[in-house]
């Protein structure tokens, strides 16, 4: 992963760009106007950027319900894949969360998607269940996936990382 990527609130002026890599991730793509309301009105809303310079590289976004947070989407532009932009993104927005209360987090991916669900797993999430024909394009059906403990995650992977570190 580049070092110079910084994650960042998502703003009106990140829209261009994070609408480009919407319409390029997604058949059935957000509007920007969503995306605006989400950022400015929605106040249980955090939108994050991945910044390379001034390019938006990826972004993510969440709602906090009471203690548990709904990743709404995530996506990372065509050119920075398989960069890891994705991995720091979900990593914000599990120390987000937890800093915000939440210790449990949700989301749903396509079952075709299983590049993203093989992620999601990195993060300790796992399959919960299917919302049959969640994906208005094609009928699709979701995999809810569940993060139960996001506190425990992160300790042990700071363990991890300490004992890789030589700590």
């Amino acid at each position: 992963m580049s070092p110079d990527i910084k994650i960042t609130a998502m703003i009106p002026e990140h829209l261009a760009q994070v609408m480009a890599i919407e319409k390029a991730s997604f058949t059935v793509p957000w509007s920007e106007i969503t995306y605006y309301r989400e950022i400015t009105e929605n106040p249980y809303a955090v939108y994050i950027v991945a910044m390379a310079g001034e390019e938006v590289a990826g972004y993510a976004g969440r709602w906090l319900i009471l203690d548990e947070s709904h990743i709404t989407n995530i996506a990372v532009a065509p050119g920075w894949r398989r960069n890891g932009v994705a991995r720091k993104l979900m990593e914000h927005m599990l120390r987000s969360s937890l800093r915000q209360g939440a210790n449990r987090m949700t989301l749903e991916v396509r079952r075709s998607n299983l590049g993203a669900q093989k992620l999601y797993e990195e993060f300790d999430f796992s399959a919960a269940g299917l919302r049959r024909g969640y994906y208005t394009d094609n009928n699709e059906d979701a995999v809810i996936m569940w993060q139960n403990d996001i506190a425990a995650y992160l300790d042990r992977k700071e363990r991890t990382n300490d004992t890789h570190n030589g700590n």
